[in-house]
């Protein structure tokens, strides 16, 4: 069981897309060789063939804006496409759309053909495999968001937190809230850091390292809570003798917390 819920009601949107026709391919075998040791090696080279390039291009533009106009609506993350169930009215207008764009050049096309495929699946937010997925995927862009920050690595934090933009949607409020505190604080330490080079920032990005770790907390699963909060060592008891005890000590009563 986890903590608390950070996931929104939603859909997994599973996307695929093709080309077909127009393009053929002849593949010749150059060479089978065995090693002295047992291994195996094979060298071969393809020849590509495009009757109708014009045509051709078309239709890989045609496939692109078809799957943009999808994904746009979408949030990205390592699991797939996510798209909130706010939002799945604008969702289901996105793919009719798409498949007006696709009709619309295969109707005209004539040795190439383009498809596009939409699969959704519903996200609860009570699911606890899902919401253990997004807590990890965000508590990686979180960490390499401050990992960047650390090492001066302004790539690498302003692509986390790109990622982390785009999934925020998927997120409660309270949650959303939360990332955007983070997402803000590096982008305005990354900017800072190349306004200002290396020598200047060092002091930002403590700062702003610490802004981003907090915020990581609200994303932590039960177990690692619970990992997090174990002491390494327990701390020894240390005899004092009292100088004068004029009243009996009262034993402390253990008050259980329930998690």
């Amino acid at each position: 069981m986890l903590q608390s819920s950070t996931l929104r009601p939603g859909l997994l949107v599973s996307l695929k897309s093709s080309i077909t026709g127009n393009v053929s391919y002849i593949r010749r075998d150059l060479e089978h060789a065995k090693g002295k040791r047992g291994e195996e090696k094979d060298k071969w080279e393809t020849e590509r063939t495009i009757s109708d390039p014009v045509e051709h291009e078309a239709a890989v533009k045609c496939r692109t804006n078809a799957r943009s106009v999808i994904t746009k609506v979408c949030s990205h993350s390592a699991f797939g496409l996510l798209c909130p169930e706010d939002n799945a009215a604008e969702l289901e207008e996105a793919v009719a759309e798409a498949n007006k764009i696709v009709a619309a050049f295969n109707a005209e096309a004539k040795l190439s053909r383009v498809s596009v495929y939409v699969l959704t699946g519903r996200i609860a937010p009570d699911d606890v495999e899902a919401v253990k997925a997004i807590n990890s995927e965000v508590r990686e862009l979180l960490e390499d968001m401050a990992t960047g920050l650390k090492n001066l690595d302004v790539k690498k934090v302003r692509e986390a937190a790109s990622k982390a933009k785009s999934i925020g949607s998927m997120l409660t409020p309270d949650a959303e809230v939360r990332i955007k505190m983070a997402i803000e604080v590096a982008r305005e330490s990354a900017k800072k850091i190349v306004k200002a080079g290396e020598q200047a920032s060092m002091e930002i990005d403590n700062r702003a390292i610490r802004k981003i770790t907090e915020q990581r907390v609200a994303f932590l699963d039960l177990d690692d809570a619970k990992e997090i909060a174990k002491p390494k060592e327990a701390a020894r008891a240390v005899d004092l003798t009292p100088v004068q005890e004029s009243k009996p000590k009262a034993k402390a009563k253990a008050r259980a917390i329930e998690m």
